[in-house]
């Protein structure tokens, strides 16, 4: 009896042991990537490929623009912090091309704009589009010129699935314990995007060729994928009060195309709308490239590129309407 008592004892003692080890197990298993990312969108795009392993930091939040964007001391702790840093580039973030510098080789910096071999358009110039020499003499004491390419890349959803391949395929390097969740969520994406795409095609649609006036050039990839008519914009630089000369010279424009819409941006002066459009039988509708009022998280871009689609319709359809 003695024996099999001990022999009892010993069982229930290594199938105490085994459920330690069970339990303790998800603790001693290597922690996730730590992930930094630069605007609500691409934090979206992130976030979706990182469900249910963990949730990527956002630096640009709220309504602030990422032109003129300057870090805190917590976003630099966790830039500073992390493994993978996902942005679009330095023609758009301009903020994080010091910072990201500085890191060094502490983190894998992926400019999604040079890295995901997206389509990429051309900035525009010319005539409604073009700065004039006092925005051109701002743009160079801020270090605000605009690139080559239009930075905006994420309204393309051609782009979009493409960045998500980008995202996944840098996370499973980085994160291999996690590599095949990666993979599923970005299928899933994918599989989304390719609805949301249809979607659009269909709502906007009813207002393919309608000329409108944007308040800076952010939408040239929208325009592009959907058949949409922006005519110009009324200012260059977000952050600089376009001149007299400029807004004589939208209203001119508005009323040359018999433009129907002029959409304002609600991070930026809305009464310059209102300025812009006075005279003209234009009416005026809201845009926003970020979506700065949405709530970050993986579905932040399908509602930010669904509420483009609705901006445009319920302004270019109600004026055609009328």
């Amino acid at each position: 009896m003695n024996a099999m008592n001990v022999r009892r004892r010993m069982r229930k003692a290594l199938l105490a042991a085994s459920c330690t080890l069970l339990i303790a197990a998800p603790a001693l298993a290597a922690d996730p990537v730590k992930v930094g990312t630069s605007i609500k969108p691409i934090h979206s795009l992130v976030a979706g490929v990182m469900q249910g392993v963990a949730e990527p930091v956002l630096l640009v939040r709220g309504a602030a623009s990422p032109h003129s964007f300057s870090l805190r001391p917590s976003d630099a702790r966790a830039l500073n912090g992390a493994d993978l840093v996902f942005w679009v580039g330095e023609d758009l973030e301009t903020f994080l091309t010091k910072p990201i510098e500085s890191l060094g080789g502490k983190a894998r910096a992926v400019a999604l704009m040079d890295e995901a071999k997206l389509k990429l358009l051309p900035t525009r110039e010319g005539g409604a589009w073009e700065a004039h020499e006092d925005e051109e003499a701002h743009e160079e004491a801020h270090g605000h010129e605009h690139g080559v390419h239009d930075a905006h890349v994420w309204l393309d959803v051609g782009n979009t699935r493409k960045m998500v391949a980008t995202i996944v395929e840098e996370l499973a390097e980085h994160d291999a314990a996690n590599a095949a969740r990666y993979r599923a969520n970005g299928a899933a994406l994918s599989e989304r995007l390719t609805a949301l795409d249809a979607e659009l095609g269909s709502a906007l649609a009813p207002v393919k060729g309608r000329p409108f006036v944007v308040f800076h050039d952010a939408y040239h990839y929208l325009e592009a994928r959907y058949g949409l008519a922006a005519v110009g914009a009324i200012t260059v630089s977000p952050e600089q009060r376009p001149s007299a000369q400029r807004l004589s010279e939208i209203r001119r424009k508005i009323d040359e195309v018999g433009a129907a819409c002029v959409f304002a941006e609600p991070q930026f002066e809305p009464t310059l709308v209102d300025t812009v459009i006075e005279g003209t039988n234009a009416q005026t509708g809201v845009l926003d490239p970020l979506g700065a009022a949405l709530e970050a998280g993986p579905h932040q871009y399908f509602q930010l590129l669904n509420s483009l689609a609705d901006s445009l319709v319920h302004c270019l359809g109600a004026a055609k309407s009328g």
